[in-house]
C-alpha cells in the first residue's frame, strides 16, 4: 500500500483552479503587453540562428536550399507554437511548460519538464554566450588592426578547455582554457535581470530594435549586390553522388533523408537530403518563441496578449530568416559561408567594411538580448517550482526593492556562466536541442490531455485543426529527438542527467511538495492567497 501511495503522489496533478488562483494573486508585477511579449520572442529567436548557423548550414548541408530548410523548420515549429498559444492563454502562469505538465500529467512529469527546461533555457543561454564571445573577439581584433595600441583578449581565454583556437586563415594558434568573454556576458545579463523585469524588458526592446535594424539594413543594402546565378541550382547535387541505380524520385529522396536524420548519419551533403538535414540543424535557430509563455504571470492581459506574442514572433522571424538567407547566398557562394560570422563575410564581399563592423555590433546586441530572455525564462521556471515546494523556498524569495527572484537569478547565472566558459559550442547546442524537443513534445501532448479532461476550461485561443496539429507536433519533435539521441555522447549525458534529476526529486521534491504534503484544501489555499494582493 505504501508503494501505491508513493505512485499516487508522484502522479498527482495540480488543480487548474489553483493555477488560476496563483496567477490572480501572484507577487510578480504585471507590466508586459502584447508588443513587449512579441519583442521578447523576437529578442530570443533572432540571435545565434541568423548570425551564425545560417552560413554553416548552407555551406555544409543545404546550399541555396537553406531557404527551403527554414520554411520546413518554421512550419514544424508552428505546430508547437499553436499548442503553446492555447496553453499560454488558458494557463497564463510563470513557469511555462512546467506548469502545463503539472496540470495535466502529474508531478513527476512536471519535475522532468523542469529538468528539460534547464537544458533548453540555461544551456541555451550558455550556447548563445559562446556565439556572443566570437563576435566580441572578432570586433576587438578589427579595432586592434586599426589602432594597434587597443588591447585584445588572449586566445587561450576565448574558448572552452581543450578547444582549438584558429586565426582567420584557419591555422590553430592556441587551445582554450576558459571562454572568458562568454562568462562575462552571462554575468552582465544576470545583473540586469536582478534589477527588474520592467527595466530588462525596456533594455530588451531597445536591443531588439537595434538588431532588427541591422538585419533589415543587411537585407535592403545586400539586395542590390545579389547575383541571382548563385541561387542556381537551388538544391545542389548530392555529395557524394548516390550509387548507380539508386532511385532518385522525390519520395525515395525524402525517405532516405528522413532515415539519415533518425539514425544521425552525416555522410552525405546537399541534395534533398541535405535540405531536410539542414532543417534539423537550424532547429536551434527557432528556440525562443516559446520563451514568451514563461512571462504569463507578468502579462497585463495574458488571454489576448500571449498568443499574439508567441505567433507574432514566430511569423516575423521566419520571414526575416528566409529573406536574410536569400541575400546571403546571393552575395557569397555558399561554400564560403562555413564560419562564425557569415553576415560579416557577405558585407566584406561587397566592399563595405564599415558595415561589417556595424553587423558585428548588431550581432553582439542581438545575442545579448537572447541571453537576457533565456535566463529570464529559466529564473521564472525555478521561481514557480520553488513556490510549489519542489525546490527550496529560497528560490522563490522576491527582492523587496526590485520585485525579482534575485537568489534564483544568481544561481541560474552561475550555472549558465559555467556552461558558457567550460563547454564546447557543439555540446551545448546538441543538449539544448534535446531538452527543447522533449519539452515541446510534452507540451503538444498536454493540449490533447486538457481538451479531454477539461473540455469546458476557458480557452481564449484554441489550437486550430485539433487534434491534427498537436499530434503532428509530437511526431515532429520525437523525429528530430531521435536524430540527436543517435550521437552517443549526447545520449549518455542526457540519460545520466535525467537519472540524477529523478534521484533528487525522490530525495527532496517528493517530500517537500506542497501538493504532496496535503495540508490545506484547495479552497483554503485560494483564500490564503487573497491576503497577498499582487504588486502593481
Amino acid at each position: 500500500m505504501a508503494n501505491v501511495g508513493v505512485i499516487g503522489r508522484i502522479f498527482q496533478r495540480k488543480p487548474v483552479e489553483l493555477i488560476h488562483a496563483e496567477t490572480d494573486h501572484g507577487e510578480l508585477k504585471r507590466t508586459l503587453g502584447a508588443l513587449n511579449l512579441t519583442l521578447l520572442g523576437i529578442g530570443c529567436i533572432i540571435g545565434t540562428g541568423i548570425f551564425v548557423l545560417t552560413g554553416r548550414a548552407a555551406a555544409i548541408w543545404a546550399g541555396p536550399g537553406i531557404m527551403i530548410s527554414f520554411v520546413i523548420t518554421g512550419a514544424l515549429c508552428a505546430f508547437v507554437a499553436l499548442c503553446y498559444a492555447e496553453l499560454a492563454s488558458a494557463l497564463p502562469v510563470s513557469g511555462s511548460a512546467y506548469s502545463y505538465s503539472y496540470a495535466s500529467m502529474g508531478e513527476i512529469v512536471a519535475w522532468i519538464m523542469g529538468l528539460l527546461l534547464l537544458l533548453e533555457y540555461g544551456l541555451a543561454a550558455s550556447t548563445v554566450a559562446v556565439g556572443w564571445s566570437g563576435y566580441v573577439n572578432s570586433l576587438l581584433l578589427d579595432i586592434h588592426r586599426a589602432w594597434s595600441f587597443f588591447p585584445t583578449i588572449p586566445p587561450e581565454l576565448t574558448a572552452a578547455p581543450g578547444e582549438a583556437v584558429k586565426n582567420a586563415a584557419g591555422v590553430v594558434i592556441a587551445h582554450g582554457v576558459v571562454n572568458l568573454p562568454a562568462v562575462l556576458g552571462i554575468a552582465a545579463v544576470t545583473c540586469l535581470l536582478i534589477v527588474g523585469v520592467s527595466e530588462s524588458a525596456t533594455v530588451n526592446n531597445i536591443i531588439v530594435f537595434i538588431k532588427l535594424g541591422v538585419v533589415l539594413a543587411f537585407i535592403a543594402i545586400g539586395a542590390f549586390y545579389v547575383h541571382p546565378h548563385l541561387w542556381s541550382p537551388l538544391i545542389p547535387a548530392q555529395v557524394p553522388a548516390p550509387p548507380p541505380g539508386t532511385p532518385m524520385d522525390m519520395p525515395h529522396q525524402i525517405g532516405r533523408a528522413l532515415m539519415d536524420v533518425i539514425t544521425g548519419a552525416k555522410g552525405t551533403h546537399y541534395g534533398l537530403g541535405g535540405v531536410i538535414h539542414g532543417a534539423a540543424v537550424i532547429f536551434f535557430a527557432y528556440i525562443g518563441f516559446e520563451a514568451v509563455s514563461t512571462a504569463g504571470a507578468e502579462s497585463k492581459n495574458p488571454g489576448r496578449d500571449m498568443p499574439i506574442g508567441i505567433l507574432g514572433a514566430l511569423v516575423i522571424c521566419t520571414i526575416l530568416y528566409i529573406a536574410t538567407c536569400a541575400v546571403l547566398v546571393g552575395i557569397v557562394p555558399y561554400q564560403s559561408l562555413d564560419n562564425a560570422a557569415p553576415l560579416a563575410t557577405a558585407v566584406n564581399q561587397i566592399g563595405i567594411p564599415w558595415f561589417a563592423v556595424l553587423v558585428k555590433l548588431g550581432a553582439i546586441a542581438g545575442l545579448s538580448s537572447v541571453m537576457l530572455v533565456l535566463l529570464y525564462g529559466q529564473t521564472r521556471i525555478f521561481y514557480t517550482m520553488s513556490h510549489d515546494g519542489l525546490l527550496p523556498s529560497q528560490l522563490a524569495v522576491v527582492h523587496k526593492r526590485f520585485k525579482t527572484p534575485w537568489i534564483n537569478t544568481i544561481i541560474v547565472g552561475v550555472v549558465a556562466a559555467g556552461g558558457a566558459g567550460l563547454m564546447s559550442l557543439d555540446a551545448l547546442s546538441d543538449l539544448t536541442n534535446v531538452g527543447s524537443l522533449a519539452a515541446f513534445a510534452i507540451v503538444c501532448a498536454t493540449v490533447i490531455y486538457l481538451r479531454v479532461t477539461h473540455p469546458k476550461m476557458a480557452r481564449p485561443f484554441r489550437t486550430p485543426l485539433y487534434p491534427i496539429v498537436p499530434i503532428l507536433g509530437v511526431l515532429m519533435c520525437l523525429f528530430l529527438l531521435l536524430s540527436l539521441m543517435a550521437v552517443p555522447a549526447t545520449r549518455n549525458f542526457f540519460l545520466i542527467y535525467l537519472a540524477v534529476g529523478i534521484v533528487i526529486y525522490f530525495a527532496y521534491g517528493l517530500w517537500f511538495s506542497k501538493l504532496g504534503r496535503g495540508g490545506a484544501t484547495l479552497e483554503a489555499e485560494i483564500a490564503t492567497m487573497g491576503t497577498h494582493p499582487p504588486v502593481d
